[in-house]
């Protein structure tokens, strides 16, 4: 017997779901009763917030499915769910927590909810001691406000949540800020939000949080270097061999499948190749950023003074304060004394600190200042006391501070160093005669007369600098080589390419080429040219009136044109090789094998006949760690160091020797393959059987042979 009323639907969700998307107006009644439904089972859950309601579970997610079919019966259903997440959000149930969460993430998805108050709320919602909605919602916060800035940055609503994600920031929470600041981060990163003002609020809020998790990332950040974030690159791994699976196209069977995967592989092959073509995007370091960095600088260091946080927080404080010095320029005269107090060999990560003393250290900040920190290495560190690792380091962080600043250095305590040169072990002396080549460098008049070295075409070019002098160039250095192949210039050649109007300067060549003088004797033999020319028109006057008509405007062309070669002549500038490289940088674009010829010769400047390998004198932004432990030492000779580096070098390698080819090795061989390892007697009449027989012999066995096949008939 059937049943009257055997409707399921409103019981079976997914199935009316189903239907309401492949046709709405059919099944409006029925969604109007689920929800009404879903009403009334929210004031009953608003009742005991903190229970779980299986069926108010599943009747959200079903609106939340559809509401997209049905937007005006459907308009407060988001409203409903953020006011109950704002009222109730850290006593609710955390299943039914995450199931608003997810209903509103979905909505927000179809575009039913605004992305301000939805984002907004979510901030909020940091707060709730729930670890992983906490991280469902940052990975939801930054997929969304990168969505929304993929095709345009929409300036407005940034602006409003950066203000709002300020805020946060001071946030009382700490799991909220934490949050926050790791938002503002991760954005930046994706290079959303990697404006200025982002990156100040950290350096103003996050770096003077009271929250030490806060504090350190926040540090790290302008630190530029994140340990978690640290992801091996794998796009080498992933190439598109395109080659390969043609060739495999081209000699397999042809099917569908192997089309539409060589079609799939195409594409990707050109993806990667659109992907190489683009522009590499620059991502400037966070500290390059900061408006204020001597006021930064100073509220660091006397955060640093004040704070009892661990050791490895206050090594983060001396690393960004010296950063900061070092970039931009600034002067904070009580870092150096606070710094001084750690360089002790025995101090923990000394190479560190020493490392925050170079980078603290540039050519603004006076000698005297840093003098202190030279003389607490050199008693510390520099002496026979120790072993000579540490004075190694010692010597290695005196040249990388002496690069940025050499005025630092006095005249006594270099000779002393240099002194090192002939230590007798070799990372002393390596790292003595590094400090030697920078001064023969910078400030060869500080060092010992033999310790200057032959000085090169460079040295003897450079001037030495006083306190905050600036070496300001004219011209691009070593144009000089472009003018060894033309002694002439056009100056306006760059202009008017076309015409022949331009004003042609001669370069007077250090050599003592003699240009002028040869010039003048032109000019003389030209004049006598002209001379002739005019005596054989007077004597050819005679002849016919055509020809004398012909003549006299070949002759009037001819001289107009030496007039204009007169006047030509008369504009040629001397100039010597600096004012014509000069002339030449100001006239002329220089194309890449210009600058190539241009490195050169300034290479070639730097090197003498002794020395073939030029220095570096590139100053680098920041002081890497391994140029201050770079250490050089003896390698070890005996037999058991010799006998570790071949043992590590057969590691991961096959055994040497022949290979019988074998699939499975621990399978039986062929009799061949086991005859080479039997002994000798065994084989004995194998070799004997091998030995050349002679002509009387194979008679025999001939023979012998063929009687055998007669009596087998």
């Amino acid at each position: 017997m059937v049943r009257p009323n055997n409707n399921q639907l409103p019981e079976n969700l997914p199935q009316l779901q189903n239907l309401i998307k492949r046709d709405p107006e059919s099944y409006s009644d029925e969604f109007h009763i689920q929800y009404q439904h879903f009403l009334s089972l929210l004031e009953v859950f608003a009742l005991n917030p903190s229970e779980e309601n299986k069926s108010l579970d599943d009747t959200v997610m079903f609106v939340a499915q559809v509401a997209q079919c049905y937007p005006a019966a459907c308009e407060l259903f988001p409203k409903h769910l953020a006011d109950l997440l704002r009222n109730y959000a850290t006593v609710l149930d955390p299943a039914m927590r995450n199931c608003f969460v997810k209903a509103l993430i979905l909505l927000r998805n179809k575009n039913l909810v605004p992305a301000l108050d939805i984002l907004e709320l979510f901030f909020q919602l940091l707060r709730c001691p729930d670890k992983n909605l906490r991280t469902f919602l940052q990975s939801h916060i930054v997929t969304d406000i990168k969505n929304m800035n993929a095709k345009h940055k929409d300036m407005k609503l940034n602006s409003s949540l950066q203000n709002f994600m300020y805020a946060m920031l001071k946030d009382a929470n700490p799991k909220a800020a934490k949050m926050s600041v790791d938002i503002m981060i991760e954005l930046y990163k994706k290079n959303i939000w990697n404006d200025p003002k982002s990156v100040n609020v950290i350096a103003t809020v996050g770096c003077f949080s009271k929250v030490t998790k806060v504090l350190v990332t926040s540090l790290k950040f302008f630190l530029g270097h994140d340990e978690e974030d640290e992801e091996p690159d794998t796009e080498s791994e992933n190439e598109v061999d395109l080659k390969g699976a043609l060739l495999a196209n081209r000699v397999s069977k042809k099917t569908k499948k192997g089309q539409k995967q060589l079609q799939k592989i195409k594409k990707q092959a050109v993806k990667a190749q659109k992907k190489k073509k683009n522009a590499p995007a620059f991502n400037f370091s966070g500290i390059h950023l900061v408006h204020n960095p001597q006021g930064m600088a100073e509220g660091l260091f006397k955060q640093l003074q004040a704070t009892n946080e661990r050791f490895e927080v206050k090594l983060m404080h001396l690393d960004v304060i010296s950063r900061l010095i070092g970039i931009h320029e600034l002067f904070l005269f009580g870092f150096y004394p606070y710094i001084t107090r750690f360089l002790q060999p025995h101090q923990r990560q000394v190479t560190r600190v020493l490392q925050f003393a170079a980078q603290a250290s540039h050519e603004l900040v006076p000698g005297d200042i840093i003098e202190p920190i030279l003389k607490t290495i050199a008693n510390n560190f520099i002496t026979e006391r120790n072993s000579s690792d540490v004075m190694a380091i010692g010597l290695n962080a005196t040249r990388e501070i002496c690069m940025r600043c050499p005025l630092a250095m006095g005249e006594d305590l270099l000779q002393d160093l240099a002194m090192y040169k002939t230590y007798k072990e070799k990372s002393v002396m390596m790292a003595a005669r590094s400090l030697i080549t920078l001064y023969r460098e910078q400030l060869p008049a500080l060092l010992h007369k033999k310790d200057r070295g032959r000085q090169t075409e460079a040295q003897a070019e450079r001037k030495v600098r006083a306190y905050g002098e600036r070496e300001v160039h004219d011209t691009v250095l070593g144009a000089e080589a472009l003018l060894k192949d033309s002694k002439t210039i056009d100056i306006e050649s760059d202009e008017d390419t076309d015409s022949n109007d331009g004003q042609w300067v001669n370069v007077a060549h250090s050599d003592g080429e003699g240009g002028g003088a040869e010039e003048d004797d032109d000019e003389d033999e030209e004049e006598d040219d002209e001379n002739e020319e005019d005596d054989d028109d007077e004597d050819n006057s005679d002849e016919g009136e055509e020809e004398a008509d012909s003549n006299a405007e070949e002759d009037a062309a001819s001289d107009e044109e030496a007039a204009q070669q007169k006047k030509e002549k008369k504009d040629v500038k001397l100039l010597n090789q600096k004012e014509a490289a000069q002339e030449l940088a100001l006239t002329r674009i220089f194309t890449d094998e210009d600058f190539k010829r241009i490195n050169a010769a300034n290479l070639k400047k730097t090197v003498t006949n002794s020395r073939k390998r030029p220095l570096e004198q590139d100053r680098a932004e920041f002081v890497k760690l391994n140029s201050i432990e770079m250490i050089f030492k003896k390698r070890k000779h005996d037999k058991e160091s010799r006998l570790e580096t071949v043992q590590a070098g057969r590691q991961d390698r096959e055994r040497f020797g022949w290979k019988d080819g074998r699939v499975n090795e621990h399978c039986s061989k062929t009799n061949s393959e086991k005859r080479k390892t039997k002994n000798f007697g065994m084989m004995r009449h194998k070799a004997r059987s091998k030995v050349k027989k002679s002509f009387r012999d194979k008679q025999i066995s001939l023979r012998k042979h063929l009687l055998h096949q007669k009596k087998m008939k």
